[in-house]
């Protein structure tokens, strides 16, 4: 039976190494939020920053797709979508589906919670009822952990995380550790058939935006976890078995610095990009305007109906701008099914490539 969160010694987090890496998160951050802030339109972020995340997220699952079908944004009646990238386009949603509750009651509930997991999976199966779940380690399929079985544990066990979240006087702890702690155990649990992974890294970044720590869900750690995979399900089992928090509280701790440091990079390369763009296209075309601009950058690829209902122009119109566009060198067009898509092609080229400092 797993100990109540409330009932946890917090002082024993209080290492040199864990406050030494929390001021290093902290400041970095506090730097991401800042900088978000002065991107005039933040539907750029959302829409563009929110895909990356659902990618990298779902990839852990292993459930792979690429950027020219996530970034066609195209899941209307009769989309040709693959099934991978319909599924990786529902984190997303689910993603904007909780922000919208945490911004409307301050909240990060259970029901929010479960919301998140069955747009996820498109069922409302709800927490487990039935045994036998178990975690294999992927290479060799041996059993590795086996989480709370019983129905009415994995409830009480809910109940406890999720006063433990929304209730700030249960202990006195920096957000960002708090956020560690809330991460391991809800993995822990394991509550759901399926999407307890993702589910667990969008309940992360939106328990920094309830605390206030970001505006808009912006710091996304799938990234870092993809690419260090090994470490994370290894820090997660060991901290199971020796109860040992330092070197987990450690990982999240970098995983938040160095995800806010990469991520205000990007943010920087979009927001260079979108000044160059607007001044080149208002000094070479003269159906430059404001509304065209924040359509190239909310929309990676855009598409004739995109900017036909924001410029509010014909379809004939919308046409010729974009194609008069791909002559100057901004966009690419490329054709996939029936639909014609515009490629902006810095704005890709920044959310395709590495990272690299």
């Amino acid at each position: 039976m797993m100990l109540p969160l409330s009932q946890f010694d917090y002082t024993r987090f209080e290492t040199v190494g864990v406050l030494k890496k929390l001021n290093a998160a902290s400041r970095q951050l506090a730097e991401l939020k800042g900088i978000a802030a002065t991107i005039p339109n933040q539907a750029i972020l959302v829409n563009t920053l929110a895909i990356q995340e659902a990618k990298d997220s779902s990839e852990i699952e292993n459930i792979i797709t690429t950027h020219d079908e996530l970034f066609q944004d195209d899941l209307g009646p009769g989309s040709s979508l693959k099934p991978a990238a319909k599924e990786v386009l529902r984190y997303r949603e689910a993603l904007w589906q909780g922000f919208r509750e945490v911004g409307k009651t301050g909240l990060l509930t259970n029901q929010a919670i479960l919301e998140i997991q069955g747009t996820l999976e498109q069922n409302d199966a709800g927490f487990r009822r039935l045994p036998g779940t178990t975690l294999q380690n992927e290479s060799t399929g041996e059993t590795v952990y086996t989480p709370p079985q019983d129905q009415r544990e994995i409830t009480e066990l809910m109940d406890d995380l999720q006063n433990f979240i929304n209730d700030p006087e249960l202990c006195a702890m920096d957000p960002l550790i708090k956020m560690a702690v809330i991460h391991h155990r809800f993995e822990s649990i394991h509550p759901f058939y399926d999407g307890t992974g993702r589910t667990g890294r969008i309940i992360n970044v939106l328990y920094l935006v309830k605390e206030q720590l970001l505006d808009i869900p912006t710091l996304y750690l799938s990234r870092h976890i993809l690419q260090t995979k090994t470490e994370y399900y290894r820090l997660l089992q060991e901290l199971r078995i020796s109860d040992d928090w330092e070197a987990w509280l450690i990982y999240m701790l970098t995983a938040v610095e160095k995800t806010s440091i990469e991520t205000i990079e990007t943010i920087r390369q979009i927001k260079d990009a979108f000044l160059d763009y607007k001044q080149r296209i208002r000094k070479q075309h003269k159906f430059y305007s404001q509304d065209l601009i924040n359509n190239l950058f909310t929309h990676p690829y855009t598409k004739i109906d995109f900017v036909q209902t924001d410029l509010k122009v014909s379809r004939v119109t919308a046409s010729r701008y974009l194609d008069e566009l791909c002559e100057s060198g901004f966009l690419r067009k490329k054709k996939i099914g029936r639909t014609n898509f515009y490629i902006n092609l810095r704005l890709s080229e920044i959310l395709s490539e590495p990272f690299t400092k």
